[in-house]
């Protein structure tokens, strides 16, 4: 049996976009063994809650909206924030909150990692103002370079593609976003940052029976040239095999959330 993976539509509010950006990501899950599911904005919170459990792990993808900032306690917000997302917001909440409750695998890219963290009651900065080009767009496969903490789960995925004798763990990413992870959330860690100015790149659950990545590039766009990036969903999907068998019974919502 392959392993099931929600993957909300990214945005409701360009469906054009949509469409074009929901298949790199299903095309990816597939090439790592696992069966895509697709998540529809428009369905009920129960309609979205019962297809939950039928899927093994979650998938949140890229958006071209940003997270309220009001939803991280921001006192202001920047001109350059776009848009909210409420139905993807409310999508990715309910489909995060099943899987911290089940122990379901979490693999957030670029907007994906910026709600899990929020989720989390991390913070967000609005704008990148450090000098780097973090917008490159998807035109530009090598970006910038990335380190990566070479104790995290991360390093053990990337490991065999970009380990360089005598030289940090290191490697190329793609990059196209204008905000990233300020504060990370509760049981979440720091486990990348971007090489030229330490913006965070990468972070990861710290309980070690949850699978949960966020990572701020777009691995999916480079899965047909990249083993690191094709390897980052083979972790993920083999994950969510392991979870089909070793189901989880359910955890307390204290202990799944961290939230009184």
């Amino acid at each position: 049996m392959k392993p099931r993976i929600a993957i909300p539509v990214p945005n409701a509010l360009d469906p054009a976009y949509a469409e074009r950006a929901l298949p790199q990501y299903v095309q990816a899950v597939e090439q790592a063994g696992g069966e895509p599911v697709r998540v529809e904005l428009t369905l009920t919170n129960a309609e979205i809650a019962r297809l939950a459990t039928t899927c093994h792990g979650v998938l949140l993808p890229g958006s071209k909206a940003d997270v309220d900032p009001q939803k991280y306690g921001a006192t202001e917000r920047d001109p350059s924030t776009a848009e909210a997302d409420p139905r993807r917001d409310n999508a990715d909440e309910l489909l995060l909150q099943d899987a911290y409750n089940m122990r379901k695998p979490v693999l957030g890219i670029c907007y994906g990692i910026q709600i899990l963290n929020v989720w989390r009651t991390g913070t967000l900065i609005q704008d990148l103002k450090t000098g780097a080009n973090h917008e490159a767009g998807r035109a530009v496969a090598q970006a910038h370079r990335i380190d990566v903490d070479p104790s995290s789960l991360l390093a053990e995925i990337v490991l065999p593609s970009w380990d360089v004798p005598g030289q940090p763990l290191r490697g190329w990413v793609n990059s196209s976003h204008h905000q990233a992870v300020a504060n990370p959330g509760d049981g979440l860690k720091i486990v990348a940052w971007s090489e030229p100015d330490h913006t965070i790149e990468a972070v990861e659950g710290t309980a070690p029976d949850h699978f949960v990545l966020g990572v701020q590039w777009h691995p999916e766009r480079t899965v047909d040239q990249d083993e690191a990036s094709r390897a980052i969903f083979r972790a993920f999907v083999e994950a969510a095999q392991e979870r089909i068998s070793n189901p989880r019974t359910p955890v307390s919502d204290f202990e799944a959330t961290g939230k009184k």
